[in-house]
């Protein structure tokens, strides 16, 4: 064996002179260093198999392969040829345990790594590899990956899935290389996994009277009893738990658990209400922190999670807290003064530290989203940045660990085509291309902070993703652009190369029985969004009046926004969309300094209803050569429909008028949220 691995390093050290790119292969994540030469290695029915490594890997090992495209290959005893796993005590160029190198030549496939995880990672190459014909082409592939945590989260509250997708799930999560599965198993919508101690959670929590979360959301919200008509729902066995986590480790992903708390409770404030600040069902979204039976049930309940989950993490959740019955609540009031807590951010951190505290006795560390910084952050907690790269790099420069998840590139359950061709989704637009554009590390982490950005991580809200098919449509391609910024180095990458992988890539899962998106029929952004616009209001001055500004969330780039020549995509996020308070409306007049021709003036709006997003009820136009008298051009009428489409409508006039002032008036319904307006193209 020591003659064999010796072989393979010389072979290495002739091939990494090589000038092949890496975008040779079609590998996805695109390995960190290729050098193809010529020839291939032929993966025949008389190809054996040779592992030498620690019994417990070359297990492992062994089991996947046998389950794999390649099980033949351990079955044969006298091969012509061999592909060859070896545990070795270095690799100069390997840095990390998940990585590997593997050495291609007509006789023999060498994967070498320093511990199990880069074995099974340089197979999952090795599969990748493997054309119709069962060729491999020669030469030398040395890899590791750019973070040590590569995350999906998968939310089986919202909708439940069973057992046997979520491994399915695990196997193409293997194939791309993550490492972390974060399973989101409790929210007001269903809590997932059975506790002994506290059996209502699963006999009434787990079971809603709706089949849709949609439907149950819009209704009443209450829960049924396990075997009713109405109940709808389910939860996992902690018989069912053991096997998914065994099954998890065997292709070395570990499973996180989410608990949420203090809020995303609702589920559970409905049968155990005792631990509510009102202590009456259906009236809380947040456990009660003054009452000290909370922290007997979180404790309770996290130490039989710990007994089925052996992940160093466990997810806290401590997103979107309302906070507001705690304000007035006695118990609360009372535990805010005897341990001198300001406000009810800090009592929520107190919650957190506490939580924190008993995780660490127990040899496990606290993970939650962005807001466990909120009053201040636990000692060793680490944060899970989804509100964008702010918390996390405020957690980095803290001294903590962060794992970036920003909405605004991580979040798939946004719509990943035009809106009016995909299945209902929560709102956004996030394609493919811009998911692969996202840089988990930003500028302001300095070389020797980036040590604790442990990585990066893709989730999958399920509020609109009732069925398995489309959680996997979901899913994929999208998920193996996570899988490359999470994996490959950015030097490496580039989008044009890994949309022609992820094509074949993608046929192939649905080869397998996965339901992908289908790249080839992309329509694309919002027409014009991807291009600048020339008109007589470019770049002129926008004044606004002081009862309707715009949004600080929603500037858009500020007082140019509408006349800057940049038109809106699909989604209010891309930051093209000025946004307005549905209670101020939009009042702007545009200066074109000179007395104009006009012909047309036109600006568009979008409504989704969801996240409170409307079109106005009425839009007035209006022109004036001084700036003081203004005449009105037209006036236009809208009747406000609520529906589940992404809708834009055009707002505009035509005709003829002398004028150097534009204004713009768009007036609200009576619903709330927001407007946002596009650009304001004047002819």
């Amino acid at each position: 064996m020591k003659s064999l691995i010796l072989a393979a390093i010389s072979a290495c050290a002739l091939c990494i002179g090589c000038t092949s790119s890496p975008k040779s292969i079609g590998v996805i994540p695109i390995p960190q260093h290729v050098a193809i030469t010529n020839g291939n290695f032929h993966l025949g029915q008389q190809t054996g198999l040779n592992i030498e490594a620690p019994e417990a890997d070359k297990t492992a090992l062994q089991n996947f392969i046998e389950a794999s495209p390649i099980a033949h290959i351990a079955k044969t005893s006298k091969p012509s040829n061999s592909v060859n796993l070896f545990i070795v005590d270095c690799l100069p160029e390997i840095t990390s345990p998940e990585g590997y190198r593997m050495t291609v030549n007509e006789a023999t496939i060498n994967i070498e790594a320093t511990a199990g995880a880069g074995l099974f990672y340089g197979l999952q190459t090795l599969l990748q590899l493997i054309d119709d014909s069962d060729n491999i082409p020669q030469g030398v592939i040395s890899d590791e990956p750019r973070f040590d945590y590569r995350g999906m989260m998968i939310d089986v509250s919202r909708h439940f899935f069973s057992v046997d997708f979520i491994k399915k799930q695990i196997d193409a999560m293997a194939y791309f290389k993550f490492n972390h599965l974060h399973l989101h198993l409790t929210d007001a919508a269903g809590w997932r996994i059975e506790i002994k101690k506290y059996p209502e959670l699963t006999r009434q929590a787990a079971w809603r009277t709706h089949p849709t979360w949609k439907e149950w959301w819009n209704a009443e919200r209450h829960y049924s009893i396990e075997g009713s008509p109405d109940a709808h729902g389910g939860y996992y066995t902690q018989e069912q738990i053991r096997d998914l986590v065994a099954y998890a480790q065997e292709r070395f992903i570990t499973i996180i658990p989410e608990i949420e708390m203090p809020s995303h409770s609702e589920e559970v404030l409905a049968v155990y209400p005792e631990l509510s600040c009102s202590g009456s069902p259906y009236k809380d979204c947040d456990f009660c922190i003054g009452n000290e039976q909370t922290f007997t049930f979180l404790q309770n309940v996290l130490t039989e999670v710990m007994q089925l989950f052996p992940s160093k993490y466990i997810h806290i959740g401590g997103d979107e807290a309302s906070k507001q019955a705690w304000a007035t609540c006695p118990k609360c009031l009372s535990r805010m003064k005897n341990e001198k807590l300001a406000n009810v951010d800090e009592l929520q951190s107190y919650l957190i530290h506490r939580i924190e505290g008993f995780l660490n006795a127990n040899g496990r560390n606290l993970i939650g989203w962005d807001e466990i910084l909120d009053g201040g952050l636990a000692p060793n907690a680490t944060v899970m940045s989804w509100r964008g790269a702010e918390g996390g790099i405020q957690a980095i420069e803290a001294g903590h660990r962060a794992i970036m998840t920003p909405g605004e590139f991580c979040y798939l359950d946004a719509y990943q085509d035009a809106p009016h061709t995909q299945p209902e989704a929560i709102g956004g637009y996030l394609p493919l291309k811009k998911v692969y554009s996202y840089d988990p590390l930003p500028d302001s982490i300095s070389p020797e902070q980036a040590h604790l950005l442990y990585g990066v991580q893709g989730n999958l809200f399920a509020e609109y993703i009732p069925t398995e098919q489309h959680m996997e449509y979901m899913m994929y391609p999208r998920m193996l652009a996570i899988a490359e910024i999470a994996w490959s180095n950015p030097e490496v990458m580039n989008y044009d190369d890994f949309r022609a992988r992820a094509v074949v890539a993608t046929n192939r899962l649905n080869q397998w029985g996965y339901n992908s998106f289908n790249l080839l029929n992309e329509v694309g952004n919002r027409p014009g969004s991807e291009t600048s616009i020339e008109h007589l209001a470019s770049g002129k001055k926008v004044t606004y009046a002081t009862n309707a500004p715009y949004s600080a969330k929603y500037t858009a780039g500020g007082d140019s926004a509408l006349v800057d020549g940049k038109l809106g995509g699909w989604t209010y996020g891309d930051k093209r969309w000025q946004g307005f308070s549905n209670s101020t409306g939009i009042d702007a007049t545009i200066d074109l300094e000179t007395l104009t021709e006009l012909h047309s003036i036109n600006a568009d709006f979008m409504q989704i209803c969801g996240p409170w997003v409307f079109m106005p009820t009425q839009v007035i136009i209006s022109a004036s050569t001084d700036g003081k008298n203004f005449t009105e051009l037209t006036r236009i009428d809208h009747e406000i429909i609520r529906d589940d489409a992404v809708s834009f409508k055009t707002f505009g006039w035509e005709g003829l008028a002398q004028a150097r002032y534009v204004r713009y008036q768009a007036i609200p319904g009576e619903l709330g949220g927001f407007l946002f307006l596009d650009e304001i193209i004047i002819k």
